[in-house]
């Protein structure tokens, strides 16, 4: 009979313990705790887990300094790393320390059991090497699930200089997680070049990318060193590559597969070593489809994604960056933030912000003007950001796009409303719940006045897991 995997839990909650404890042993898991990472240290003297779990912020040595330790002491122990303090920093170091997960508190507890059981079956690889974190990029903030979801992607690329196509709405930050991609890669120390190669006439981009030689063209009176010369040994950030145009596509296509290009009016090919992080708000592969953007090259591109999340669809970080930024507005003025009361935030939460966060980052600076108190007000909130008015109105329109819908189904469609209607509008419901929830179904149960296993049974029969 086969020995019963073994996992140990460093966590200063005790909470968080027994609730591990009790769901590896249904798991037919061996299991042993500690409240610290030093009584674990002590007892690693005598044996060893298969898998180890552990928080971050302890009390003495905390968890990323107890990864600095195991990656010598037992370098293939395969640790997740759990925490409720989930944000960009911890998950690159953590990666970068060793570990083989990290896990956002709350987690669900299956998808812990699940990790486990990963981690337990690749237990046999090497942890990567530690490393030290000590960038700073204060304004990727999130605790929601798709964001979370972001910092693990940065944390697993730490080490490489892969090619990466982001994409996203326009204003979700796709040119911040390029920089933290390149501020927690091994070309930190050389240059981060960004372009928007929508914001560039087509007749000049090409030069602007790959410079030109003095004469090249009408008003070309002297040599121009483009943005790949300029990022050579680190990286270009090249936003809306959608809209580059076919003959440019080729250019590019070349410089991703040889690492050389010529300049305009250039007879000496030019070698470069340059990452490339790609952003788009299309859909490329519709473009490919359409015949709108190279196969080959949005291939070469997409080696990595990574999808920044509309703000609607993270609406429990609003409060977070809203006073992050509502400090930053009162820095800029030179005056105390300001702070939004509970109504106030509310309506800000439940405002759809179409331009992401850059429109959320324009209204604090605005709101930080126009609001004559230090403490904004629902009153203070413009009508166009979803003050008293702007929800009312919201109210209606939703509604009358519902009679719209209803009235284009009875003319084009067969099929009884009811059937049609219901499902989707269940489904948004339960995602804003969960959302709104932290993933706890309990609570999203609540918010909906079911029942838990009521929710249960809907996620399932709507394909929602």
């Amino acid at each position: 009979m086969a020995n019963k995997l073994e996992v140990w839990v460093v966590d200063d909650d005790q909470s968080v313990r027994w609730v591990l404890e009790k769901a590896l042993r249904q798991a037919d898991m061996e299991t042993r705790s500690f409240e610290r990472a030093e009584h674990l240290l002590d007892a690693l003297g005598s044996s060893q887990p298969d898998v180890l779990i552990t928080d971050v912020r302890m009390p003495g040595m905390d968890g990323l300094a107890l990864l600095g330790r195991l990656s010598h002491l037992c370098p293939e122990l395969p640790v997740i790393v759990v925490t409720a303090h989930t944000d960009l920093e911890n998950a690159v170091a953590a990666y970068e320390g060793g570990a083989f997960e990290y896990l956002p508190k709350p987690f669900d507890v299956d998808e812990a059991i699940e990790l486990v059981q990963k981690a337990a079956r690749r237990s046999g690889l090497a942890a990567p090497t530690a490393g030290t974190i000590n960038k700073d990029i204060p304004s990727l903030i999130g605790q929601a699930p798709a964001m979370q979801e972001v910092f693990r992607s940065i944390g697993r690329l730490a080490k490489s200089s892969m090619t990466v196509l982001i994409t996203g709405e326009s204003g979700t930050g796709k040119e911040l997680v390029a920089r933290a991609l390149h501020e927690h890669s091994p070309r930190a120390e050389e240059s981060f070049v960004a372009l928007n190669t929508s914001a560039i006439a087509a007749d000049l981009l090409e030069s602007e990318l790959f410079g030109h030689e003095r004469g090249a063209f009408t008003g070309a009176e002297s040599r121009r060193i483009g943005r790949f010369e300029q990022a050579n040994g680190g990286t270009l950030f090249l936003d809306e590559i959608g809209d580059m145009s076919p003959a440019l596509q080729t250019r590019l296509l070349r410089v991703l597969a040889e690492s050389e290009f010529y300049r305009v009016g250039g007879q000496a090919s030019i070698k470069v070593d340059v990452r490339v992080i790609a952003a788009t708000n299309q859909d490329l592969a519709r473009a490919v489809s359409d015949g709108r953007f190279r196969e080959d090259l949005y291939h070469r591109l997409n080696v990595m994604r990574i999808n920044t999340p509309p703000l609607r669809h993270r609406r429990q970080d609003i409060p977070a960056l809203i006073n992050h930024y509502l400090a930053d507005a009162g820095k800029e003025l030179g005056a105390q933030a300001k702070t939004a009361n509970s109504d106030a935030m509310d309506m800000l939460q439940s405002y759809d912000w179409p331009g992401n966060v850059r429109q959320l980052v324009n209204a604090t600076r605005r709101i930080t003007v126009t609001a004559p108190g230090g403490v904004i007000t629902a009153a203070d909130i413009p009508e166009d950001l979803g003050g008293i008015h702007g929800a009312r109105g919201a109210q209606e329109e939703w509604t009358q796009s519902l009679a719209y819908w209803a009235e284009k189904e009875l003319i084009h469609d067969g099929t009884p409303l009811v059937e049609t209607a219901l499902p989707e509008f269940e489904k948004t419901l339960i995602k804003i719940a969960l959302n709104r929830a932290k993933g706890h179904r309990q609570d999203a149960a609540k918010l909906l006045g079911w029942g838990r296993n009521t929710l249960t049974r809907k996620i399932r029969s709507l394909n929602l897991d």
